[in-house]
């Protein structure tokens, strides 16, 4: 005979102090989890939505990133004239020669100076990224200490409204315009002309990165695969999709080795908070297990039950959780990204962190709450009748 569901309901209300306590202690562990797992998916978002699969990127062969990366001029000009390589209405190749460095800025909540990225680029970049856009002010012009910089960047850091100036290699830099790039990585960036940017911060070898657009995107492995058996061709070929996800890699997976190590030394103090807790009220329940007995449940149900009210706490702690983190979903923030400069994104609470969440909830229920039923349900019923 099974023991009535309700019973563990009005069990848990009736020792309401115990419960909050422990609804508490499972509730904090999850929201931990919720947000930091949340800032890693959101820094992988933002990345990941950088670029086009319609497009690949041209590093120097070994390198992690473009500010480590350094291409001559006679190998990106090899590529960029390939039958691979798209073409406009005019036949010019559909390539976009980039360098990238990092420069500083100030922060606009604190004002201490923060890397940011400066990429230089030629008008074929908005050619090859067509998500890329002005919405405030205007282009930079060719020859002139210009810059745009991304919206992102514009909200998080000072002093780079349109019209306004920054000082970097000791030179004058005048804010033309704000764009936009479809909510990528891009945001996080200041763009300029590239042959005034190249000289200014002695970039004169060649480039960092050549973006190109394939004619037909599935041909990039074969291309690499040809590239990389050149020994003239000291480069390599990425997906540009695949390449800012690679990149975002570098960041989100410690952030998620961090929020597990987390919610593992969190979720064992919960567990034994837990174990504890349901130790107490099976102390405190001695009488009630032996009149339980008495009236004919067997151990099996008693067991049950209490396993039941170990999981129904655990539970709503995984929901206090949940309803703990949510607000901070869409929290703007930024880290630095693999080539040492800041990218802004926004915190992401997605619906599978929320039931990882919510499984790791139950789990430590049932976990904490196994035990104490076990020694629940073999409480010898003369003794808990005598107590």
């Amino acid at each position: 005979m099974a023991l009535p569901f309700r019973y563990n309901v009005r069990s848990l209300v009736v020792r309401w102090r115990v419960t909050l306590l422990a609804i508490g202690a499972i509730g904090l562990v999850v929201a931990v989890l919720i947000v930091l797992t949340s800032m890693a998916a959101g820094f992988r978002l933002a990345l990941q939505a950088t670029g086009s699969i319609d497009n690949a990127v041209l590093t120097q062969r070994g390198s992690t990133g473009e500010l480590t990366s350094g291409i001559s001029f006679d190998n990106a000009r090899a590529v960029m004239v390939d039958d691979r390589v798209a073409r406009d209405s005019l036949g010019n190749p559909l390539a976009s020669p980039e360098i990238f460095v990092v420069a500083s800025l100030p922060r606009r909540d604190t004002g201490s100076p923060a890397n940011v990225s400066l990429r230089g680029v030629t008008p074929r970049a908005f050619l090859v990224r067509q998500g890329v856009r002005i919405v405030e002010g205007r282009m930079f012009t060719r020859g002139l200490n210009e810059l745009i910089i991304g919206r992102k960047a514009a909200a998080r850091y000072a002093g780079v409204a349109v019209g306004s100036t920054v000082r970097m290699q000791r030179r004058d830099w005048r804010i033309t315009g704000i764009f936009e790039a479809n909510g990528g990585g891009f945001e996080s960036e200041v763009w300029g002309d590239l042959d005034v940017l190249a000289p200014a911060f002695l970039r004169r070898g060649g480039y960092q990165s050549v973006t190109v657009r394939l004619k037909d995107p599935r041909s990039v492995t074969a291309f690499n695969e040809a590239l990389a058996t050149n020994p003239r061709m000291q480069v390599q070929l990425v997906q540009e999709r695949k390449y800012y996800d690679d990149q975002s890699q570098q960041v989100s997976a410690p952030l998620l080795a961090l929020a597990g190590f987390v919610a593992i030394v969190m979720g064992i103090g919960a567990v034994f908070g837990a174990m504890n807790t349901m130790y107490g009220l099976v102390v405190a329940r001695t009488r009630e297990i032996g009149t339980l007995r008495a009236l004919g449940f067997s151990r099996w149900s008693i067991l049950v039950s209490f396993v039941i009210e170990s999981t129904l706490l655990a539970a709503a702690g995984g929901l206090l959780g949940v309803l703990v983190a949510v607000p901070a979903n869409g929290i703007s923030s930024a880290a630095g990204g693999a080539n040492f400069a800041e990218v802004a994104f926004a915190f992401r609470i997605t619906t599978p962190t929320v039931v990882t969440g919510l499984v790791l909830a139950v789990v430590m229920g049932l976990v904490g709450g196994f035990l104490p039923a076990w020694r629940a349900s073999h409480v010898p019923m003369t003794a808990a009748l005598r107590s």
